[in-house]
């Protein structure tokens, strides 16, 4: 496990994907570690696409979040970018009594979480966090406008040289699909994004909405 400070109350986390094989993988090695994202503020903790993986390293993680829930003292919630990123959410939902999995209402009925919460388009979230379309079925990118971040799921990758790439065409039912991934990374690439926090593949710190906007030419 991996841990980053990203900003005041933003951290980023990889871990390596319990399923990852690499004779399946049809991008390079980097892609195996899975990158989530926390988010502190005075009123909630939002976990984005948790993935804790078992062992020592997860024990030690576990540890740190309950020190953290102990001292803000606000509910946690757990928001899901993608039907296929339920990840760990049960687990932190069992593990603090309240919490709340948040999932876009459009694939909520596709995620095996029991007491889910359906988030409507344009739903407040916790944390001040947005869901945006992506044209994507299965799939929605988060907004953090406090941080001037997006955690793109899926749709955004971080590609080997350095920057942004869109998702492969192969992961898509009909390739044809990713003509309107890119008019939605467009629309979403309007807004001042600084950061993009990928899942797969080294972020983007700076410069955002040049990289989405490089990663869609």
């Amino acid at each position: 496990m991996e841990v980053t400070r990203i900003d005041e109350g933003l951290w980023r986390w990889t871990v390596p994907h319990p399923d990852w094989r690499p004779e399946e993988d049809a991008l390079d090695a980097s892609y195996r570690d899975v990158g989530c994202v926390y988010l502190e503020t005075p009123d909630a903790i939002v976990l984005i696409d948790p993935l804790v993986e078992e062992g020592a390293e997860g024990d030690r993680f576990w540890r740190a979040l309950d020190r953290d829930v102990a001292r803000v003292g606000a509910p946690v919630s757990v928001l899901l970018t993608s039907r296929w990123h339920v990840r760990s959410a049960a687990a932190v939902q069992g593990r603090y009594p309240g919490a709340a999995v948040l999932v876009p209402a459009a694939f909520a009925d596709e995620v095996d979480v029991p007491g889910l919460r359906r988030v409507d388009p344009g739903a407040p979230l916790p944390g001040g966090v947005e869901f945006l379309p992506t044209s994507r079925p299965g799939q929605v990118v988060a907004w953090i406008p406090a941080h001037r971040t997006i955690v793109p799921g899926d749709v955004i990758l971080g590609a080997p040289a350095g920057g942004l790439r869109l998702l492969p065409a192969e992961w898509l039912a009909e390739p044809a699909h990713l003509g309107p991934i890119r008019d939605a990374i467009r629309a979403i690439s309007e807004r001042p994004v600084e950061r993009v926090l990928v899942s797969h593949g080294e972020p983007v710190l700076e410069g955002g909405r040049a990289a989405l906007l490089a990663a869609v030419a």
